[in-house]
């Protein structure tokens, strides 16, 4: 029975971990293009592993912003995981190892593809599966792209350095047609961003963007 399931799901699976092998590549180039050491990028991905917020604490540290304003960055990006991890806590199990490995595997992905699942069994098959796939993936992935880096110079000849705007923009679009209190905040924290950028270090703009959410909050009033 786990057999006949579990066939499906690796074939599903697979089209996510393709998309993942391909951002990884990405990043892996654009950290090493920019003039971080190869170690950077493949380190962070195994211990950090966050794409979107990998993405953007690099991108604050190549513009020429600090450590700290990188790592608030990164971490304000990632606060959504919380939410992720109470939706996916029966799935992970009551073991505090199986706990603290399946909670460094919530993504996006993985716990949108587990709960679209019909019953316990399989949402904890697709977690794991697609878990455990995407992670190996990814970081090959960013590997590949530190190593070949050097090689490949200006990433933005390939088109590279649009590849985290594009996921970024495929992630929230559909958020974006259909709430209009999120279109609102975007669209607020989008003009502080951009207001604030010629008169605030680099990193700054993306945390100023947060005050948005005051537009989110009036949302039963409006």
């Amino acid at each position: 029975m786990r057999t006949f399931y579990r066939t499906p799901l690796v074939r599903d699976s697979a089209l996510v971990w393709l998309a993942g092998g391909i951002v990884g590549v990405s990043f892996g180039a654009i950290a090493v293009a920019g003039g971080l050491p190869v170690w950077v990028p493949v380190v962070m991905s195994l211990v950090v592993y966050a794409g979107s917020a990998q993405f953007s604490a690099v991108g604050v540290l190549l513009a020429g912003g600090g450590p700290l304003a990188a790592a608030a960055t990164g971490l304000l990006l990632n606060t959504r995981t919380a939410a992720y991890s109470l939706a996916v806590a029966d799935i992970l199990g009551r073991r505090w190892t199986t706990r603290l490995v399946g909670a460094h595997l919530v993504t996006d992905e993985t716990v949108a593809f587990a709960l679209a699942q019909p019953d316990p069994a399989r949402r904890r098959a697709a977690f794991w599966i697609s878990g455990l796939g995407l992670f190996a993936v990814w970081n090959a992935g960013v590997l590949l792209g530190a190593l070949a880096g050097s090689a490949l110079g200006d990433t933005a000849t390939y088109g590279l350095d649009a590849a985290f705007p594009a996921v970024l923009v495929a992630l929230v679009l559909p958020t974006l047609r259909t709430d209009s209190a999120v279109r609102r905040s975007a669209l607020l924290g989008a003009a502080i961003a951009l207001s604030a950028t010629p008169a605030v270090p680099a990193g700054v703009p993306v945390l100023l963007a947060l005050a948005g959410l005051v537009a989110y909050g009036r949302r039963d009033s409006a």
